[in-house]
């Protein structure tokens, strides 16, 4: 089966049922080049970014505290989660590959939404260590040990597996008798239901009860932890001590508002935005997982004294 590609730079990947797909690709104009290039340089940033983060904490002794460990784990989750979606991009741009396998795509989907929750999960583990330390401080050292974080941690990565593991399962129950064309250049869950030629009403229900049950609560946890924050800081007495307290929470606030205002408009659209275009889809899913990664290291670099200074350093040197 072969398919005439657009004159303008694909947005999707093309699944089908067959092994193969044979998709013919007109020559590439300059435009795509350079979108390869940009994409290209924004990887590269968000490797050296995570990697950059990851190695100050190993390095620095008076980071190995909770609230680093965390920003690691966040940084790992960033990795994962452009790892799991730039190559594909990059692979798409520079070789003009359409076609992707169900195999493939599946275990893309499941890489994709696992380190996502990791992501969300970790930033609500963050808002529980900044609700300790402004509201029991003189506790924080007691409740969050690094032996805590440890468990948390495994917590995280063993909820994902639970909740993530079904649902590329239940996508191997369905048929794609034609070739269809995916509204990003990587799989998600929603996109591939929506080409399927049987009832995905089961597949439909556990996606959405997976992502109320993880992101959604996530985000319930994290607007009641700053909720209980800002009535401890109201009660402080002087405008300076409250500023200083609020100040602690301002990096994490940032990847607060990067990961879930795109997250949350993604899932609207796929869920009641019939008539919403392709191009807002596009763009939409690409800010929700391409954001954080590249935005995360820069706001903890300028808002974290230590790690900022080591950089410093390390730029001098």
């Amino acid at each position: 089966m072969q398919l005439q590609a657009p004159r303008h730079p694909p947005t999707g990947w093309l699944i089908s049922a067959a092994q193969e797909l044979q998709v013919d690709v007109p020559a590439w104009e300059s435009t795509w080049i350079w979108s390869a290039v940009l994409l290209c340089s924004v990887y590269l940033l968000v490797l050296l970014g995570n990697w950059t983060i990851l190695a100050i904490i190993k390095a620095e002794q008076s980071l190995h505290a909770p609230m680093y460990l965390l920003l690691a784990m966040l940084a790992v989750a960033d990795l994962g989660l452009s790892t799991s979606v730039f190559p594909t991009m990059l692979r798409m741009l520079w070789l003009e590959a359409r076609e992707i396998s169900f195999s493939t795509c599946f275990s893309q989907m499941f890489f994709i939404h696992s380190f996502t929750d990791i992501e969300s999960a970790t930033i609500l583990a963050m808002a529980f260590d900044r609700y300790v330390a402004i509201c029991h401080p003189l506790r924080y050292s007691s409740i969050l040990t690094n032996s805590v974080i440890t468990k948390i941690c495994v917590a995280i990565v063993i909820r994902t597996i639970l909740f993530q593991f079904p649902l590329p399962i239940l996508l191997t129950r369905l048929c794609f008798s034609t070739a269809s064309k995916l509204s990003h250049p990587y799989c998600l869950h929603p996109d591939i239901i929506k080409h399927a030629d049987s009832d995905t009403k089961i597949n439909s229900a556990c996606g959405l009860f997976v992502l109320l049950s993880t992101l959604g609560l996530d985000l319930l946890f994290v607007l009641l932890s700053y909720l209980l924050i800002l009535k401890t800081v109201l009660n402080i007495a002087t405008w300076r001590e409250r500023l200083k307290a609020l100040n602690t929470c301002i990096s994490h606030v940032c990847a607060v508002l990067l990961f879930f205002i795109p997250m949350i408009c993604l899932s609207m659209m796929h869920r009641f935005g019939k008539h919403v275009s392709p191009q807002v889809y596009t763009f939409t899913a690409n800010l929700h997982l391409l954001a954080p990664p590249i935005l995360n290291p820069i706001v903890y670099s300028m808002k974290t004294k230590v790690i900022r200074r080591r950089i410093l350093r390390m730029l001098c040197q």
